[in-house]
């Protein structure tokens, strides 16, 4: 028998590798034990409990023994024993809230201390995650999840939370994927996509004559995105069985909202949750349906209104809209009741042939939030804190200057702008398209949008971008953050795109800064355009200069670019960020004993074309550099020097773009090393162009 297995036999999780003392206090026991638990049983406090769990090893922790995760071990003799979801079912309900007091505190030791974000999203769907793997059977069960930030208590329980922590190069993925586990039934991305994709498994499941069950759950967030409310609609159409859950926690982009606006718990609203999941109450209402199409046209109408409106009494505002769009609510259910969330779970899942139905749950992301306020750390300013800067002293100077926002969170440095002008910021949410077209109407109307939006989050909204803004020329300022590569947010907050798609456009003007003063300069730029549309790309990360204070801004010539560094033999361009790393390159290179061009193109489009030429015309190389796709700023210096014969002459071209596929999760300094783009591939590049490959070898080694 192996070490795991012997572990498990001694009440020792296998996911235990730290140093064991066989001296501490271990008995043998039976885990994992079989608990009947029956309808009756479900809502009565069990006699007794876990008996062994409490007997177990003192120091017990499911993460590995090493200070890069946790600096305290906890006790968590549950969780320990959960191989697989499946032995959910083992326990009583008062086990499963210990489980989720473990769950609890392991998010809170390991995420919440190594990023000083907040878990409070985590923490308010655990419940709801270990109330849906003990009524359900996943894999064989399809579970789709809309949010990250709702999938940590899910990984916890399919085993992989071991790798979380670190989001790093080979780590477990941030967000659910097909590829890394047979429990993600569908791969989260930037949300809303959940109840499509739920639609299309079960309208798959239904013609392949299949029985298994899908739950797509969406929170209140996502679930303002167009998206969400095309699939419900045409979920009701369709009428496949499948179940949607609300995950509310009560969140608003509006803080000041009323209370006595968000759906409340009460003992009448929980008994008529269950009463609305019966079975029998269902069948009683379809006979009833059945009944009154017999007796004819008007009384089914008739029906069916005296139906929607008793049960909007009851229900929370709003409630009969999910009605309206076919799908039989249920709600509200408490999100923290581990008793009720089981209960209306399980007769919603043995409903056969019901339709789509909506089970709203509320849950409070503040029930935890003495251990989940979100600190921000920073020992460096980043690029955003020096945009908001500049924007505000843009703002001060003109007032028609105004802010729209959208996407999944907002970067606090924005509260300063929102703080100084707050009649002047619009935070939208997850309503890209609506964001674009909103900044439209606002140029239309005489104002000066700058509509920020990150770049994974933008191609949401191309159609937009194209239509709305581009072909009518309005004058809107679009600020693309998160640009390149993100880290330990892997490819699904990567902004690989967008220098692509943006500069696509006829009327656009793209371009991106090489350091703060040129993002300040370009604050000033986009302020200073009024005829047309224009973009500028920065990244996640900490500006160039440590103790940099934000000047004035100074508008920049259109189209106009600027040599950094004179040289001979090889030209560096450098698109945005990456200018930094082209200085890198030449730092390496005169140790070498070589001088060559960096340049900053400053421009995609309009291209400075004088500049270009100018490099191919007195270097034998030109090497074009880009955190972006293939199709961006490379693409159209080669579409210039094509055309205008460069490449006829003595010219060799050569591009260094993002690799044509997904970079998963990894330090910054992992991926750009992955993209080829650090300092030392472009040095690399210059040196086997020049016909040094050994030392190109060596300067990688």
């Amino acid at each position: 028998m192996g070490s795991a297995s012997i572990g498990y036999q001694i009440g020792i999780s296998a996911r235990f590798y730290g140093n064991f003392n066989l001296s501490s206090d271990v008995t043998v026991s039976s885990l994992p034990c079989k608990v009947d638990v029956s309808i009756k049983s479900l809502f009565s406090a069990p006699s007794s409990t876990h008996k062994e769990c409490s007997n177990r090893a003192r120091v017990c922790c499911s993460l590995p023994n090493t200070d890069e995760y946790c600096d305290e071990k906890f006790e968590t003799p549950i969780l320990d024993t959960i191989e697989t979801p499946l032995q959910l079912k083992n326990l009583s309900v008062k086990e499963l809230k210990l489980l989720a007091d473990e769950i609890r505190t392991e998010l809170h030791s390991v995420l919440w201390k190594k990023t000083q974000k907040s878990m409070n999203p985590s923490f308010a769907a655990i419940e709801l995650t270990l109330a849906l793997h003990y009524v359900f059977r996943a894999p064989v069960d399809n579970i789709l999840w809309d949010a990250v930030e709702q999938t940590y208590a899910h990984k916890v329980l399919t085993r992989r939370w071991s790798a979380i922590p670190s989001r790093q190069k080979n780590g477990t993925s941030g967000v659910t994927s097909q590829l890394e586990s047979e429990y993600d039934s569908f791969g989260t991305g930037h949300g809303c996509n959940s109840i499509s994709a739920g639609l299309g498994l079960a309208v798959a499941r239904d013609i392949k004559g299949k029985r298994d069950r899908v739950v797509a759950v969406i929170d209140n967030v996502t679930i303002t995105a167009g998206q969400a409310y095309e699939a419900m609609s045409n979920a009701g159409y369709l009428d496949s069985n499948m179940i949607v859950i609300l995950n509310d926690s009560r969140h608003s982009l509006h803080p000041n909202m009323e209370e006595g606006s968000k759906a409340s718990i009460s003992a009448l609203s929980s008994i008529m949750s269950k009463i609305q999941s019966s079975k029998i109450f269902r069948k009683f209402r379809e006979l009833a349906k059945a009944m009154t199409k017999r007796i004819g046209k008007g009384m089914y109408e008739w029906a069916a209104k005296v139906d929607e409106y008793a049960r909007g009494m009851v229900g929370p505002t709003g409630s009969t809209l999910f009605e309206e769009l076919g799908l039989y609510y249920i709600g509200p259910v408490d999100g923290h009741n581990i008793e009720d969330l089981v209960c209306v779970l399980r007769e919603v899942s043995s409903l056969d042939s019901m339709g789509p139905v909506l089970v709203h749950v509320i849950t409070e992301e503040n029930r935890d939030a003495e251990t989940g306020k979100n600190i921000v750390v920073k020992d460096r300013r980043t690029y955003s804190d020096c945009f908001v800067e500049a924007l505000v002293m843009e703002a001060e100077k003109d007032r028609d200057i105004v802010v729209v926002h959208a996407g999944m969170e907002m970067d606090p440095s924005l509260l300063t702008f929102q703080e100084r002008f707050p009649d002047r910021f619009f935070n939208v949410g997850m309503a890209e398209q609506h964001a674009v077209t909103f900044s439209a109407g606002l140029s239309s109307g005489g104002l000066k949008p700058f509509c920020i939006i990150p770049s994974a989050f933008l191609q949401r909204a191309y159609d937009q971008v194209v239509h709305d803004v581009d072909r009518q020329r309005k004058a809107v300022r679009f600020v693309i953050t998160s640009a390149g590569l993100v880290g330990s947010d892997g490819p699904v907050l990567c902004g690989a795109f967008d220098i692509a798609f943006m500069s696509s456009l006829p009327n656009m003007i793209a371009m991106a800064p090489a350091d703060e003063d040129e993002l300040v300069n370009m604050v000033a730029t986009a302020a200073y355009v009024t005829d047309r549309p224009v973009c500028f790309r920065f990244p996640r990360g900490s500006i160039v200069n440590r103790n940099y204070l934000v000047p004035t801004g100074l508008p920049i010539e259109i189209g106009r670019g600027r040599v950094l560094v004179e040289g001979q033999d090889v030209a560096l361009l450098g698109y945005g960020a990456m200018v930094q790393n082209c200085l890198h390159a030449h730092s390496l290179l005169s140790k070498l004993g070589l001088n060559v061009t960096v340049a900053d193109a400053r421009f995609c489009k309009p291209l400075d074309i004088k500049l270009v030429r100018d490099l191919c015309q007195n270097h034998k190389f030109l090497i074009t550099v880009e955190e972006g796709c293939v199709g961006g700023f490379g693409s159209h210096v080669a579409q210039f020097i094509a055309l205008d014969g460069q490449l006829d002459g003595n010219i060799k071209w050569r591009p260094i773009v993002l690799p044509d596929g997904y970079i998963e999760e990894a330090s910054p300094r992992e991926q750009l090393a992955l993209a080829g783009l650090t300092g030392h591939h472009i040095a690399a590049t210059a040196l086997s162009l020049l016909g040094r490959t050994r030392e190109a070898l060596l300067l990688m080694s």
